[in-house]
């Protein structure tokens, strides 16, 4: 549903389904699912660009949408390593597309659910791919609303941030109910009410921003995804309409 809400290629008629269902309780579904995708390109680049950061684990990787994470990476360093972890079959059916590194870097694939971390740690295709006594910056797009209790996804956080090196950084985006409660809940109550997605639990901005505790935030901290760091690039039309926040942290006693 969230290529179809990106206006991609690869998704099915219960997708479309679900999306127009989700859009006709929340127009700005379409809006924020850009603005997020847009937020998390100009994460990754200014991670790869302006942090140094080379090596990028990725939970929740969702089915492949250009351009993905490894290739904005990889557009500023080629050498950047990736590894991308889904649960979802399908996402692992279209994996291929993720394994398409440049020459000078690396990707690969976890099939594994983020709700048991200590499995993606233990993994040996991320031990084999990056190396976690150097720098890794550590990206959840979108995906803690699917865990329904903030204690639980913050914990899910700290096990893996708690495997990275000084210097590795934390990227998360996270829908929210601040703007309009009433029609995010109706919106919300579609994927509860189907068979083919988790519980979404929306959060107020301080509830997201307890997911970057032992952080220093870069700035402008944790704000609507369409306003950080904007570039000009962010899709006509999703100005001030997401409902989703984001931002980006440095571990507290990373090296600068």
């Amino acid at each position: 549903m969230y290529d179809y809400l990106l206006y991609g290629k690869d998704n099915y008629p219960v997708d479309r389904a679900l999306g127009d269902a989700v859009m006709r309780e929340a127009r700005q579904a379409r809006p924020s699912a850009l603005a997020n995708r847009a937020f998390m390109h100009r994460a990754i680049r200014y991670l790869a660009e302006e942090a140094g950061i080379r090596q990028f684990l990725d939970i929740g990787t969702g089915i492949p949408t250009e351009p993905n994470l490894h290739q904005v990476a990889q557009d500023v360093a080629p050498e950047c390593r990736v590894v991308y972890v889904d649960n979802d079959p399908l996402v692992l059916a279209h994996a291929r597309a993720l394994m398409a590194s440049t020459q000078q870097g690396r990707t690969a694939f976890i099939s594994a659910d983020m709700r048991d971390p200590e499995s993606i740690l233990a993994d040996p295709a991320l031990r084999d791919t990056l190396d976690l006594s150097r720098p890794v910056a550590l990206s959840a797009i979108a995906v803690l609303h699917f865990v329904s209790d903030l204690t639980a996804a913050r914990k899910i956080l700290a096990t893996l941030t708690d495997a990275l090196a000084p210097g590795s950084h934390l990227v998360v985006s996270h829908a929210t109910h601040d703007i309009d409660p009433k029609r995010a809940s109706a919106a919300a109550s579609v994927y509860q009410k189907s068979n083919a997605t988790g519980w979404v639990t929306t959060r107020t901005h301080a509830e997201i921003a307890t997911l970057f505790d032992g952080c220093e935030l870069v700035p402008p901290g944790v704000v609507r995804v369409d306003a950080w760091r904007p570039d000009g690039l962010v899709e006509v039309g999703c100005k001030g309409r997401a409902w989703v926040y984001g931002g980006v942290g440095r571990l507290k006693g990373a090296a600068a």
